[in-house]
Formats: structure tokens, sequence, C-alpha cells
């Protein structure tokens, strides 16, 4: 825009007046104050549903910061952290040497499992309920290409095996081959898009067998297991029966319980992150965190998700010091 200056010191006057009234009208604040702003958020489906909880009650006492979470795999929260394209990438396995190296910056914030998940009219369900899978039955199903019966595990079963896998770069499959002693890129099956992708092939196929995060296994609402789907229970210490500590499945708190005492193993129970390209500078992503660190962690147990120890809440919180 051009402008003749034709009167210029009632100009001057004139602005310098609408600076004055502009700076008392916005109460003095600065550009970038903690209080407003944006968040842009991407990532895990593991941490999606928690992260959609923390957004929605931390919007509720900070109302002036606008924040933006979308799901897409952990791998997309990472590319995206790294490339700056997000302020959080949102992250369900550890941070690889590779992406350390690149400037990732992760924090913990809370803890979920994966779950292996069968149909719950699958053939072998009794059995399954019963004598569980030894993580040498897993492997067999998960790291081999050729056509898979249930009869395998169960001689008594006779029916054909569905495996399903993910496609998308993950830390679901991460963490459950990483359980298996391989990674994602040893899984066999049948390739499906996300957890919603894979929860939605078990439950259509009763002959199905996969793996899902915890918040996709089971309603928080009601606490109990979604229907059409079932759990796998590991046969931890290998006697052939699932034993009262290893039956853990029946409810969310439960499970919930069973990872944070140890019951469920690590992997595939593991910590849950956000990352960034080197520590995060804006003062509303460090507020965010450190509201998820104290006052968020409250609504960790509603969300279905496992509390991080005092320990490492402080560990965390050290990580977001000037």
């Amino acid at each position: 825009m051009r402008i003749t200056f034709y009167h210029s010191t009632r100009f001057i006057i004139g602005m310098i007046l609408c600076v004055s009234i502009a700076a008392c009208s916005s109460g003095g604040k600065k550009s970038g104050s903690a209080d407003s702003g944006t968040i842009s958020i991407s990532g895990a489906f593991a941490l999606y549903p928690m992260t959609s909880k923390w957004v929605e009650e931390f919007q509720k006492q900070y109302p002036k910061i606008r924040v933006d979470v979308s799901a897409g795999g952990a791998g997309k929260g990472m590319t995206d952290a790294l490339a700056r394209m997000v302020d959080l990438g949102m992250f369900s396995r550890e941070v690889s040497e590779a992406e350390a190296a690149r400037g990732a910056w992760k924090i913990a914030v809370t803890k979920d499992a994966v779950l292996c998940t069968i149909h719950s009219d699958n053939p072998a369900l009794a059995q399954l309920k019963s004598r569980g899978m030894k993580k040498a039955d897993f492997q067999r199903i998960f790291l081999s290409d050729t056509a898979h019966k249930w009869s395998e595990i169960y001689p008594e079963v006779v029916a054909d095996m569905h495996v399903f896998t993910r496609s998308d770069a993950c830390g679901a499959a991460e963490i459950w081959g990483k359980y298996l002693g391989k990674n994602q890129e040893s899984l066999k099956g049948i390739g499906v898009f996300g957890d919603p992708g894979m929860a939605d092939a078990v439950k259509k196929d009763r002959l199905g067998i996969g793996y899902n995060n915890v918040g996709y296994t089971y309603d928080a609402a009601t606490r109990k297991k979604l229907t059409g789907m079932e759990i796998v229970p590991i046969d931890i210490n290998e006697d052939g029966q699932i034993s009262a500590d290893e039956n853990i499945y029946e409810t969310l708190d439960q499970v919930m319980a069973g990872i944070a005492d140890g019951k469920y193993p690590s992997p595939p129970a593991r910590p849950l992150y956000f990352v960034a390209n080197d520590k995060p500078e804006k003062k509303e992503v460090i507020l965010f965190l450190k509201w998820i660190l104290t006052e968020g962690q409250k609504y960790v147990g509603e969300a279905g998700y496992v509390q991080l120890s005092p320990e490492m809440i402080r560990e965390q919180l050290d990580k977001l010091k000037d």
C-alpha cells in the first residue's frame, strides 16, 4: 500500500496513539507468550487417543492455544518432526541411533503395550484362554511366510489361520517384532494400515490373528474388550497353561495393572514418547509438555494408559529445564 504524507506531523502523532492503544488493549503481552499460540502434532496411532484427551483438557485451561493432532503412524510422526512440519511427533518405540544423529529429541509421557488379538469367535478360543501361547508359537506364526493352521499350536483345532501385520511404519509392529527377537521388516502376514485397520481386520475374520495397541482393543469408557475382539494370553513361564498371574486380560484395568507391575513383559509393553527436532523452543509447546507430566497424568488411567513412575516423571521434567 502506498501512503502519501501531506500532513506528516499529524500522521506521526496519530500513529503513535494507535500503537499505544493497541498495546493497552493487548494487556501488554508479548507475541508468542506461553498461554497463546499453536501446537501441531502428528504420528503414532498408539498415542493418538491419549493425546486427544490431553488436548481436550489442556484447552479448557488454555483456550488461546490451538492444538492440531493427526494420526498416521510412528514413522510419520518422526518424519514430520525431523522435517519440522510439526512441533511434536507421537512416537511408540525407542528412537534409533540414526534418528538421534539427525537431531531427534524425545520425552516419555505415558506407557502402554501391544497385545496379540483374535476374533471373539475364534475356533481355538477355549484352548487360547486355558493354555495361551508361548513366544515360540508367536515366532512360528509371525516370522514365517508359509500358510498357517490353528492345528500347528492346538492339534485338535482343525481350521486355517489368517495372519495380519501392519503395512505402515509403526511402533506397534516394531515393538511386536522386538518381542519376537526381530523387527517390523521381519513380520509376515497380510498387510493392514493403521491400528484401526488392524482391529477391523481381526474383528471381521474369525480365523484371523494380529496385534494391536491397548487403546484399540478395549473401550476406555466400559473398560471391557471391544465387541468382536479377544486377546491371546502370553504363557510367560511356558508351562502350557495360563496361571492366575498370567490371566490379566479380562478388563482394561487388569491389563493396565499388569503393565504397571511388570506382569506383562516389556517388550511388548513400552513407554510412549513425543519427539521433536531438538528440544522445542516454543513456549506453548514447553507449557503443554510440562502440563502433561504434571496435571495431565491424572487423565492417563481414564484413557486406558499407564502413568509414568514419579522417578521417570522427574527425569522427563528435567529435560524441559532451560
